[in-house]
C-alpha cells in the first residue's frame, strides 16, 4: 500500500473513490450540505462504522463517493480515525479503483498518520497460495491518500507507525503460514533475517538445550521428526548496553495435534496458530529493532511441534526442566505451559530481566471464560498488570485480569512428581497459569492467555481482517514506549 498525504485540494486521480468521514448527527451538513438529498433517503447517521455510497457532488473527480460514520465528534481521537479509515478501505477495497483518498474531520498529522495506520492494517492478506482468484474478489486499492494541512508532521508521525504495522504483518504472515512451510526451524531462520532489522539472533537446536536440561521443552517435541528449536532475540537500543533487558517469551507450539493426548478432528487445522504467542513476541521484537526503540529487550521462542509417534511423550512419562523440577506428564495436550517452563526459566537464569511477560495460545478455558475477543492476564505483579491494561486500552488489544488464588496451586501437585502439568477442567486457564508461575523465582512476571485472540474468523474489527491478528505486537510495544524507553 502507498501511503500518502495530500492537501485539500490536491487533484484526485481518474480512478479514486473519495471516503468522507462524518459525525453522528452531522452528515447532512457534511461538505455544505452535498449530501442531503442522499441522506433522506437513506437510514445513515454517521454512527461509527456506518458506510453510505452517495453521488459524487457537482465539481467533483471521485469515480465513487463513500461517507464513512465516526462516531461521535467528542470520541473523535486517534483511534476513532484509525477505525474509520479502515472502514473507508473496506467499503471499497474491491470496487476496482486504485486510489482511496480519506477526508478526515480536522485532521492533524497525528490522527492522519493513524488513518494511514489503519488502512495498512485493513490491508493486510495472505494470499501466496493463491492461484486463482475471481477478479472481482482481488482488492484493487493501490494507494492511500490521507487529506491533512500537516503534510509533513503527518510523514514523520506515521515513520513509528509504519514500522508497527510491518511488525504486525510480520507476525500475522507467521501465523498464517501452513505447518507443513512452518516447522521449528523454518520459523527460526524467518527470525533469523530479522538481523537485518539490527536484531541479534540466537538459535539453540536440541543438542544444545540437552545440555542445559530443558527435558519439559524436549519432551513436548520428541514425537516430531522435525527438530525442537529455541530463538532468542537481542535489542539493545539503550544509551547503556549493559542496562537490565525487559523480556519476552512467546509459546511457540508450530503445530499441535495434542500428541498421544490426540484432539478431534474437527477444526484441528487451527492448530497451525498454535505458535501465536511467539509469532507476537517476534512481531514486537521486529517493531522495537524497526523504530529504533531506546530500550534494551529480549525475546524467547519455544518452537517445538507436537505429534503423536512411537516416540512421542505418554502420559504417566516424568520429565524434568530445566530448573530441576520434575513434571508428571497427565495429558500431552496440556504441552505449550512445558515449553514455557523451560524458557521462562531460561530467560531469567540467563538475562535477570527487569520483568517477563509471557504470550501463548494456551487454554480453550480462557476462550470459555472471556470470548474470543479478549485475552486472560495473570501476574504477581500490579505494576507490570497496569501498564499491560493501560496499553491494552490504548490499542484496543482488550486483556482482564484473572485470579491467581494461592490454594488453588495444590491441584497441579503430583503424587509422584514435583507437579503435574494439568490441574483439571475446573479454573483450567488459572491452573496453566499457575504451572508457569512455579518457574519464576520472584521475577515480575505477567502471562498473557491469547487462545481466543490470535485468530479471528469472522473478525468484527475493520483493521484486522478474517485470520491471524497479531494481537499483542501493538500492545507491548504501546507498553515499552510508555513505560520502559528513555
Amino acid at each position: 500500500m502507498d501511503i500518502q498525504f495530500v492537501a485539500a485540494d490536491a487533484a484526485l486521480g481518474e480512478k479514486s473513490a473519495l471516503a468522507i468521514v462524518v459525525f453522528e448527527g452531522e452528515a447532512a451538513s457534511a461538505q455544505g450540505g452535498a449530501f442531503a438529498k442522499a441522506l433522506a433517503g437513506a437510514r445513515f447517521t454517521g454512527g461509527k462504522g456506518q458506510t453510505l455510497d452517495v453521488l459524487a457532488p457537482s465539481g467533483s473527480d471521485a469515480a465513487r463517493v463513500v461517507l464513512v460514520g465516526a462516531g461521535k465528534a467528542g470520541d473523535f481521537d486517534a483511534m476513532a480515525a484509525e477505525t474509520a479509515a479502515a472502514s473507508a478501505y473496506a467499503a471499497v477495497k474491491t470496487s476496482g479503483l486504485t486510489t482511496l483518498r480519506v477526508v478526515l474531520p480536522g485532521a492533524d498529522a497525528a490522527k492522519a498518520a493513524r488513518a494511514a495506520f489503519g488502512v495498512r492494517l485493513a490491508a493486510y492478506r495472505f494470499d501466496k497460495y493463491r492461484t486463482k482468484e475471481a477478479a472481482e474478489k482481488k482488492p484493487s486499492i493501490v494507494k492511500t491518500e490521507v487529506v491533512t494541512a500537516e503534510a509533513d508532521a503527518a510523514v514523520t508521525a506515521f515513520a513509528d507507525l509504519a514500522a508497527l504495522a510491518d511488525a504486525i504483518s510480520f507476525a500475522r504472515d507467521l501465523v498464517s503460514e501452513p505447518p507443513n512451510v512452518l516447522y521449528p526451524a523454518e520459523f527460526a531462520k524467518r527470525v533469523k533475517q530479522l538481523e537485518e532489522l539490527g536484531l541479534e539472533v540466537e538459535i539453540l537446536g536440541e543438542a544444545e538445550m540437552m545440555k542445559l536440561g530443558m527435558g519439559s521443552l524436549l519432551g513436548v517435541g520428541q514425537g516430531s521428526i522435525r527438530e525442537s528449536q529455541l530463538a532468542i532475540l537481542k535489542w539493545n537500543g539503550a544509551d547503556d548496553k549493559k542496562a537490565q533487558p525487559i523480556a519476552f517469551v512467546g509459546k511457540g507450539v508450530c503445530f499441535d495435534t495434542g500428541g498421544i493426548s490426540i484432539k478431534p478432528a474437527d477444526n484441528m487445522e487451527h492448530m497451525k496458530t498454535d505458535m501465536g504467542g511467539a509469532a507476537a513476541v517476534s512481531g514486537l521484537m521486529h517493531v522495537l529493532a524497526g523504530r529504533k526503540a531506546k530500550v534494551n529487550a529480549v525475546g524467547i521462542l519455544g518452537l517445538v511441534e507436537n505429534m503423536p509417534d512411537g516416540n512421542a511423550q505418554r502420559p504417566g512419562d516424568v520429565v524434568t526442566s530445566m530448573s530441576g523440577q520434575t513434571i508428571e506428564i497427565i495429558n500431552t495436550d496440556a504441552e505449550g505451559r512445558l515449553v514455557l517452563a523451560d524458557a521462562v526459566w531460561y530467560c531469567q537464569q540467563r538475562f535477570k530481566p527487569k520483568f517477563m511477560v509471557d504470550l501463548a495460545t494456551l487454554t480453550g478455558a480462557i476462550i470459555i471464560a472471556l470470548g474470543d475477543d479478549v485475552g486472560g492476564l495473570f501476574s504477581n505483579n500490579d505494576e507490570l498488570s497496569g501498564n499491560l491494561m493501560a496499553a491494552s486500552g490504548a490499542e484496543g488489544e482488550p486483556l482482564w485480569r484473572m485470579p491467581l488464588p494461592a490454594h488453588y496451586d495444590k491441584n497441579i501437585d503430583s503424587m509422584i512428581a514435583d507437579m503435574k502439568n494439568t490441574g483439571g477442567r475446573p479454573g483450567g486457564s488459572i491452573t496453566a497459569a499457575m504451572f508457569i508461575q512455579r518457574f519464576v523465582n520472584g521475577v515480575p512476571w505477567a502471562h498473557l492467555d491469547i487462545a481466543g485472540t490470535a485468530w479471528k474468523k469472522p473478525s468484527t474489527v475493520p483493521t484486522i481482517p478474517d485470520g491471524a491478528t497479531g494481537f499483542g505486537v501493538r500492545l507491548l510495544n504501546r507498553m515499552v514506549a510508555d513505560k520502559y524507553e528513555g
